[in-house]
């Protein structure tokens, strides 16, 4: 089921994590970003589609995440973009022989005979630097930064007054570092600023997973998520109930301890920050 949340925006919500698949109306139809999780959701978010007169024209990824690059024959063949980096990543993944197995062990196992593969990752990168996504419709721009993974992408729709953030600010999963970059804490701060310095021109914000926010919830997830890195980057203890003994999911702590876990062998190993 599709629902609005802003003008010409629309969002379907999978079972799995609450995963977010936003459709966006352009003037010869929409475009699909981040589809997902099973075959039989996406054919049910085409059939929507195709009651309300709206065909797929292009589609977009968030950034290179299993779940972030899925498709479905019956959206059709139209481009399907991401950043430079979100598809050097992916296909640096496909090249792999094996590489249907290696996304396999990662896939929930109540899910994994449902998740169409086929399709999955054939993303062309835009140009370095892009600043739109380049499509018949409202002004999308491209917020790029290294928070979550290699070229993830948080998208800002202007005249909607929508920020879809990708795999970032939720209200059910605390931050995913790129816990193999360079600098995961530093990363992750960054965007926040970059969160920051458009927040007060929107009015809806549309996490990867999670409950989709207005406004006031969008400085809220930024404040807490930066108090959450700055707890991981200083050693002490998140006042973060995503991650306490009531959070939303229950492999979350463990998820929690293991980044503490990565942080502390990255400084061990050479002395940095995180």
């Amino acid at each position: 089921m599709l629902t609005e949340v802003a003008e010409g925006v629309l969002v379907h919500v999978s079972e799995f994590i609450q995963s977010n698949s936003v459709v966006v109306h352009g003037r010869a139809g929409v475009l699909l970003i981040d589809p997902g999780i099973t075959a039989n959701e996406m054919t049910d978010l085409a059939n929507d589609l195709r009651a309300l007169g709206q065909p797929v024209v292009a589609g977009f990824s968030t950034h290179p995440d299993w779940d972030h690059v899925l498709w479905h024959p019956s959206f059709g063949v139209v481009p399907r973009y991401g950043t430079a980096r979100c598809a050097a990543a992916i296909r640096g993944v496909l090249s792999n022989a094996d590489w249907k197995d290696q996304i396999a062990e990662g896939l929930p196992p109540e899910y994994a005979d449902e998740i169409p593969m086929d399709l999955l990752g054939f993303i062309t990168g835009l140009p370095a630097q892009a600043a739109q996504i380049p499509w018949d419709g409202p002004r999308i721009r491209i917020i790029e930064h290294q928070a979550h993974a290699s070229g993830h992408a948080a998208l800002v729709i202007e005249e909607r007054g929508v920020l879809i953030a990708g795999d970032m600010l939720s209200d059910i999963l605390m931050p995913f570092l790129d816990l193999q970059a360079t600098n995961p804490i530093e990363d992750y701060l960054a965007a926040l600023r970059l969160f920051e310095g458009v927040a007060d021109d929107m009015a809806v914000v549309i996490p990867g997973h999670g409950s989709i926010g207005g406004a006031v919830q969008l400085r809220t997830r930024i404040t807490q998520d930066r108090a959450y890195v700055q707890a991981l980057r200083d050693g002490g203890v998140p006042d973060d109930p995503r991650v306490g003994p009531a959070a939303p999911l229950e492999w979350l702590p463990d998820v929690h301890n293991w980044q503490l876990q990565q942080l502390a062998q990255h400084r061990a190993h050479d002395g940095t920050p995180g």
